[in-house]
C-alpha cells in the first residue's frame, strides 16, 4: 500500500467572526486559496524544512479580539462625535479599534493571529459625508486629538497605524459613491472611499447608469483592487498591473477636494494651468499627513475588452527580456497595458508549479531556453481594435529580435483569470510561522543589473528565506523590481531580513519604495532617498496645512520623525 501524503492542517474555513484572523483575513471571508501539493514541494525546498515543520500546532488567529488599553479621546470630545455622525456611527468596541487600525503588511497579519495588538485607535468614527469629515477636524485640532484615515484598509506599509491613538476615520462605510461620469471630458468624480470593483462596476456599466454613449474603466488595476479605495490609490502613490498603458494612479487624478486643519483644499480639474506649482500634485502620495482627502476627480478611458489581446513571450535570458521590454516602451509606436518579466529564478517557481511535458522540456533546451536562465514575458494590449492589432504585431517583432520565442497567450490568460487571488496563499503559510511578503524599488535602466544582482547578493546569504523577482510597471526611462521573499522563523527574522533587502536596494541606488507609499515602515531609508532639501519641504508643507500635528501623527514622509 503507497504510503499516504503528508498535507498540513491548513485552516480551509472561513474566520470566526470576531476573531483576530477575521481582520487579518484578505478579501471575501469564504474566499481561500490554499497552497497546491507542488506549491507546497517547492517552500519545502527553498526554505530547507521538512513535513515535521509542518506537522506542530497552528496560529490559526481564531480567537476573539481582545484590547485591554483604554479608549484615549476625551469623553467630550466622543460626545461631539456622536453629535455629527450620530451614535451608530462612532464606535469604540475593542474589535473596531482593532480592525481599524491595521492594515495587511505581512508583519501585522502575522502578530495578530496571535493576539499581538501594538497601536489601537481609540475611537473609529464613520462619517456620512464631507461635512462631517470639515467638523471632525476642526473638533480634533482644537482639542489636540490625533486622526488617522481608513480607506479599504489595504496598506502594506503601516501607512495609518495610530501612533498616538486617537480618532481613525473610516471612508468606505459612507463615502463610496461614484458622484459623476462626465463623457464629453472623460473624467469621473468619486467619493475618497469608493472601492475599486465599485468604480470599475459604475465605469463598465456608465451607459445604463448615467446615459453615457460609450462603456468606461478606471484603467487602475493593483493586485489589492478588490480592498483598496480610491483615495488611497492616489495618497499612496500606487501603480496598477496595467500602468504601463494607463498610468499610475496619480497620472489619472485631475482634482482632489481635501479637507485640511488649515482650510479646505480644493483644486481645479483643468488638464493644464500655468498658475505656480500645482496644490494638486503635493496632495498626492501625502498618505493623510496633509489633510484628509474627500473627493477626487479623475480621467476615465473607453472599455473594450472585446479588443484585448494577450501575448506570452520567453527570452534565453534576463538581459534579453529587459532588453525587448525596453524596446517596447520606447518604441514609439504604443504601449502595452500589462507588461512584465519574470527573472530566472521566478521563471524556475513557474516551470515548478506548472511543468511542461518533457518533449518540450527538450525542445526548450535545444533552442537554448535553458532551466536557471531562461525567462518569462506575459502581457496585454488594450484600446481600439486596429491599435490593438498594431502594437500586439510590434511587440512580436521586437520580442523575436531578443531572441525571444512565443508561448502564446495562454499563460497571461490564466494570470489575468487570478491576478488578485494568488496573494491569500500568505494566509494559510503565516500560521505555520512562514512569512511571505514583497519589496519593491523603481530602476532606471541602465542601472537595473546592478539593484538586481546587489538585492540578490544580500538575498541569497541568509539561510531559511527564498527570494524571486519580476518586474511589472514599464516606463520609458526605467521600470520596476518586485523582490517576492518567503522567511521561516519568528517575526524579528521577517523583518531583519525584509530590512536588508531594502537597505541592499537603498545601497544600490534604488529607492526604499517604487509604490504603496512609505508609510512608517519606510520612514528609516526616505531621507537618505530625498535627501535634506527635499525632506525640508515636506516638513514645511506639513507646518502650513497641519500645524497641530493631529493628522498621522508620528508617520512618514519625515514629517514627525528625525530623518537626516
Amino acid at each position: 500500500m503507497a504510503e499516504k501524503k503528508f498535507i498540513p492542517e491548513w485552516t480551509s474555513t472561513p474566520p470566526l467572526p470576531g476573531s483576530y484572523r477575521s481582520i487579518a483575513k484578505q478579501g471575501a471571508m469564504d474566499e481561500i486559496k490554499l497552497p497546491s501539493e507542488r506549491y507546497y514541494k517547492l517552500l519545502k525546498g527553498e526554505l530547507g524544512v521538512d513535513d515535521s515543520y509542518f506537522s506542530g500546532k497552528r496560529n490559526d488567529g481564531n480567537m476573539p479580539v481582545r484590547l485591554d488599553e483604554e479608549v484615549d479621546v476625551p469623553g467630550d470630545v466622543v460626545d461631539a462625535l456622536v453629535k455629527i455622525s450620530g451614535s451608530e456611527n462612532v464606535r469604540s468596541d475593542s474589535y473596531s479599534r482593532v480592525k481599524y487600525s491595521h492594515g495587511k503588511l505581512q508583519e501585522e497579519m502575522f502578530n495578530l493571529k496571535r493576539g499581538v495588538v501594538h497601536e489601537a485607535a481609540g475611537v473609529v468614527v464613520h462619517p456620512r459625508d464631507k461635512e462631517e469629515v470639515k467638523e471632525i477636524i476642526h473638533l480634533c485640532d482644537s482639542k489636540g486629538v490625533a486622526v488617522n484615515v481608513y480607506g479599504g484598509g489595504s496598506s502594506c506599509n503601516k501607512g495609518f497605524l495610530p501612533e498616538r491613538g486617537g480618532v481613525t476615520l473610516v471612508m468606505n462605510t459612507h463615502m463610496k459613491r461614484v458622484l459623476e461620469v462626465n463623457e464629453k471630458n472623460h473624467t469621473c468624480r468619486v467619493q475618497a472611499g469608493c472601492m475599486g470593483p465599485d468604480l470599475e462596476n459604475a465605469l463598465n456599466n456608465a451607459r445604463t447608469l448615467y446615459g453615457t454613449t460609450h462603456a468606461f474603466t478606471c484603467g487602475h488595476f493593483p493586485q489589492s483592487f478588490e480592498i483598496s479605495s480610491v483615495a488611497g490609490w492616489s495618497m499612496a502613490l500606487g501603480s496598477g498591473q496595467a500602468s504601463t498603458y494607463y498610468g499610475d494612479a496619480a497620472d489619472l487624478v485631475l482634482a482632489m477636494e481635501v479637507v485640511t486643519p488649515a482650510g479646505v483644499i480644493n483644486t481645479s480639474d483643468y488638464i493644464s494651468t500655468a498658475t505656480g506649482p500645482k496644490v494638486v500634485e503635493m496632495m498626492k502620495g501625502s498618505e493623510g499627513v496633509f489633510g484628509v482627502c474627500v473627493e477626487l476627480t479623475i480621467k476615465i478611458f473607453r472599455h473594450m475588452p472585446e479588443n484585448r489581446k494577450y501575448f506570452g513571450y520567453i527570452f534565453p535570458d534576463f538581459e534579453s527580456a529587459v532588453n525587448a521590454t525596453r524596446e517596447i516602451t520606447q518604441g514609439q509606436f504604443g504601449l502595452p497595458a500589462v507588461l512584465r518579466i519574470s527573472d530566472a529564478k521566478e521563471t524556475e517557481h513557474a516551470f515548478e508549479l506548472y511543468p511542461v511535458p518533457s518533449m518540450v522540456e527538450s525542445f526548450l533546451k535545444m533552442r537554448g531556453f535553458k532551466p536557471g536562465r531562461r525567462c518569462l514575458c506575459l502581457g496585454t494590449v488594450e484600446g481600439e481594435r486596429e491599435f490593438t492589432a498594431l502594437v500586439r504585431k510590434k511587440i512580436g517583432r521586437i520580442a523575436r529580435r531578443f531572441g525571444g520565442m512565443s508561448t502564446t497567450g495562454y499563460s497571461a490568460k490564466e494570470w489575468y483569470k487570478d491576478r488578485y487571488k494568488t496573494f491569500y496563499m500568505a494566509e494559510a503559510v503565516t500560521d505555520y510561522d512562514i512569512i511571505l511578503d514583497t519589496v519593491e524599488t523603481p530602476v532606471r535602466w541602465d542601472n537595473i543589473h546592478e539593484i538586481h544582482g546587489k538585492v540578490y547578493e544580500y538575498a541569497n546569504s541568509v539561510p531559511g528565506t527564498m527570494c524571486i523577482s519580476h518586474a511589472s510597471h514599464f516606463y520609458q526611462s526605467g521600470t520596476n523590481l518586485y523582490f517576492i521573499f518567503g522567511v521561516r522563523g519568528n517575526v524579528d527574522d521577517y523583518m531583519a531580513y525584509r530590512s536588508g533587502l531594502i537597505e541592499a536596494m537603498v545601497n544600490a541606488g534604488g529607492s526604499c519604495s517604487h509604490h504603496h507609499g512609505v508609510g512608517r515602515l519606510m520612514t528609516p531609508w526616505i531621507g537618505r532617498f530625498l535627501g535634506k532639501e527635499e525632506l525640508g519641504a515636506i516638513r514645511a508643507l506639513k507646518k502650513y496645512f497641519d500645524p497641530g500635528n493631529i493628522l498621522n501623527p508620528g508617520h512618514p514622509l519625515g514629517t514627525d520623525s528625525q530623518v537626516d
